[in-house]
């Protein structure tokens, strides 16, 4: 949901609203950033109002509860916030005594929360589409250039054919992705706050016949809009640094089902690689061998 849906549902109501829903529907409008990552009852004390009263105003509004306002205003401004406003945020859902604590339990949170509501259906889809592809791109621009390379660091030792897509500039991933068709599989990772490279590469691939799959967020992220198959994982602003804990588990959970599926060739590949690793001494030998 956007801002002025949002907005256009408290106007819509308005004049039913108590002088408690008032001053809830008040601190919305105008710290709607900061309100997204409050629990109700941090709202209803900012607001000068009982956790009870949010909960109440949030029906009113037509969602069936807090979490799903909390929800609606999240996803307004997950793209938006700067990494100044981010810091901002996080001032308010952090316990800066125990930042650890905090962290890892938001972290687990999101890794929960994505296994309860990912589809099982779509990630099949997913593995067949790549199981069955000619060539697999890979890209994942900013913080998500992470995911990109580690996706594609394993599925190198499974299939023959991946291509780990530069997002240095706009002319280079299209320099990359020149030759994408009909048969290749194109797969965009980008979260809060999206890439607009990624997005215009995934629509590009798209355009020349590519089975196209993003793994974002959720079906708002632009990235849906060109994907012929997509994968949703929660992702979180903790702090001015993005979680991507949930998405990297996703990631890891396919990388594990081609591998599986394509049991002989990975085998093959790793076994080759011990020998290669072993003779030029890339990883450190215990001592005695």
């Amino acid at each position: 949901m956007d801002k002025s849906g949002l907005i256009s549902r408290i106007q819509k109501y308005s004049s039913t609203f108590s002088k408690g829903h008032q001053r809830i529907a008040q601190y919305i409008t105008t710290h709607y950033d900061k309100a997204a990552f409050m629990t109700a009852e941090k709202l209803g004390e900012m607001a000068g109002v009982s956790e009870s009263t949010v909960v109440r105003f949030a029906v009113v509004l037509g969602y069936e509860g807090y979490p799903m306002l909390q929800r609606a205003m999240q996803e307004l401004i997950l793209s938006k916030l700067t990494a100044v406003q981010r810091i901002e945020v996080s001032d308010d859902r952090l316990d800066q005594n125990d930042v650890l604590r905090s962290v890892l339990t938001k972290d687990a949170e999101k890794i929960q929360t994505t296994l309860e509501e990912i589809s099982k259906k779509d990630f099949d889809a997913v593995v067949e589409t790549l199981l069955s592809a000619n060539r697999i791109y890979i890209l994942g621009a900013r913080s998500s250039a992470s995911l990109a390379s580690f996706m594609s660091f394993y599925f190198n030792l499974i299939f023959e054919d991946v291509r780990l897509v530069q997002t240095d500039g706009i002319g280079e991933i299209f320099e990359h992705i020149l030759r994408v068709k009909k048969g290749d599989a194109v797969v965009g990772i980008s979260f809060p706050r999206y890439s607009r490279r990624t997005i215009q590469s995934l629509a590009y691939a798209k355009t020349q016949g590519a089975d196209t799959i993003a793994i974002t967020d959720g079906p708002r992220s632009p990235l849906t809009a060109h994907a012929d198959l997509a994968l949703f994982a929660g992702s979180d602003m903790a702090s001015f640094a993005d979680s991507l804990v949930a998405p990297l588990s996703v990631i890891n959970a396919l990388i594990v089902a081609c591998g599986l599926r394509r049991r002989a060739q990975t085998y093959e590949a790793l076994n080759r690689l011990e020998t290669l690793w072993a003779e030029y001494q890339i990883y450190e030998q215990p001592e005695g061998e």
